[in-house]
């Protein structure tokens, strides 16, 4: 096996904020460890690599679409359903894991990871009465089944408040608040992001804000700086997302009306440096 590519950097992931507890004296949260960094994959050999050209095409055409794609236009897709099993093993080493999942629930349960390229994704659409299962490649800011299916089949209103339950404060207000953000966003509006961390919020706003905001189709995963979890809700463009350090612990935790978090997407220079991460190792392999 060859000696790894020495690439060190890894997708910029917008940073988080640390919270303080004080007890008796500061007990700072730790910064979040462990984060990700690019680990750059084990290739094989050269005349290791016979019988594995269409492996190694669809890694040039894989070049090729990062060279051209800029954050914003269609995503573009390529299809692993003809590669034999030398290939796909070729791709799969190639690529790898990167730092982000995406799971789709209660619609075709299409599931997307991150490859270690950021803006790489691989895509597995399982077997459905009217399709075979597919296996797929995508470069993309995000896969673009989560804007289509993330609030399919939501709302845009959270309804009558009615009667609030006792310890129920602040929700109400919220609520207000996320229904005017809805009603006025637009595709390209800057994100509306409301900081549930900062409010002073009882146990009960909480748990009314949840049940009445629900769940949409898509959780997304992120490893990067600590970890991120990222969830749609049942009211359209209303998203919940949360920040834990390297101890699980939930350090920021945030409602944001916009298309997708930013936290979840590729940016530009990510797609950038994937190009010429894969130009090395289109090097490396000869």
């Amino acid at each position: 096996m060859t000696t790894p590519i020495d690439l060190k950097t890894t997708r910029r992931m917008p940073g988080t904020t640390c919270g303080v507890v004080v007890d008796e004296g500061p007990d700072y949260l730790s910064m979040p460890e462990g984060m990700a960094t690019y680990q750059a994959p084990l290739l094989p050999e050269p005349e290791a690599l016979d019988g594995c050209a269409a492996g190694l095409d669809l890694l040039r055409r894989l070049h090729e679409v990062l060279a051209e794609h800029r954050v914003g236009q269609p995503a573009e897709i390529l299809d692993l359903c003809s590669l034999d099993t030398l290939d796909r093993e070729l791709v799969d080493q190639t690529l790898g894991e990167g730092e982000v999942s995406v799971i789709q629930q209660g619609l075709d349960d299409t599931r997307a990871q991150e490859t270690r390229l950021p803006g790489v994704w691989r895509l597995h659409v399982p077997v459905s009465d009217s399709a075979a299962g597919r296996e797929l490649i995508e470069v993309a800011e995000i896969p673009r089944f989560v804007r289509d299916s993330a609030f399919f089949g939501t709302t845009e209103t959270i309804g009558p408040i009615g009667d609030l339950p006792d310890g129920v404060m602040n929700a109400p207000a919220l609520i207000a608040e996320i229904e005017a953000k809805v009603a006025e966003w637009r595709p390209g509006t800057p994100a509306h992001i409301i900081n549930l961390t900062l409010l002073p919020m009882t146990e009960q706003d909480h748990t009314y804000l949840d049940e009445r905001l629900g769940r949409g189709h898509v959780t997304i995963l992120s490893r990067g700086y600590g970890s991120c979890r990222i969830v749609s809700s049942g009211i359209r463009q209303v998203w919940w997302v949360q920040h834990f350090n390297s101890e699980d612990r939930l350090i920021l935790s945030t409602l944001e009306v916009t298309d997708v978090p930013i936290a979840a997407l590729a940016a530009q220079e990510d797609i950038d440096d994937s190009r010429d991460r894969l130009a090395e190792i289109l090097e490396a392999l000869g």
